[in-house]
């Protein structure tokens, strides 16, 4: 699983993270977060209709990198921390770094 969303996040590993910052911020489908249930349970439902799933978890996967927390990309935050090895092994990004 995590190996083929790597390999999916490969087509945004040059793409500036402010501008994902910017297509999350306006294209992201941020939902009140109904929080009952696991992480893996949140993520599903909060972001199953979102059109930047795959922005949204490159962006944290940058920023924030293993200490990731709560739910980002459709991912709660232990997949996300299985998911981060993997991403780093696809190879170099544009930057990763905290946004300022």
């Amino acid at each position: 699983m995590v190996d083929g969303i790597a390999w999916r996040l490969d087509r945004l590993r040059w793409v500036p993270t402010s501008v994902l910052d910017a297509v999350v911020r306006r294209d992201g489908d941020m939902k009140e977060p109904d929080w009952s249930g696991t992480d893996r349970e949140v993520a599903a439902r909060l972001c199953a209709e979102c059109p930047v799933r795959d922005e949204c978890l490159e962006l944290e996967l940058r920023t924030a990198g293993e200490a990731t927390a709560g739910v980002f990309g459709g991912l709660g935050d232990e997949d996300r921390r299985a998911l981060y090895p993997h991403w780093l092994r696809r190879g170099e990004r544009v930057e990763r770094e905290p946004l300022t």
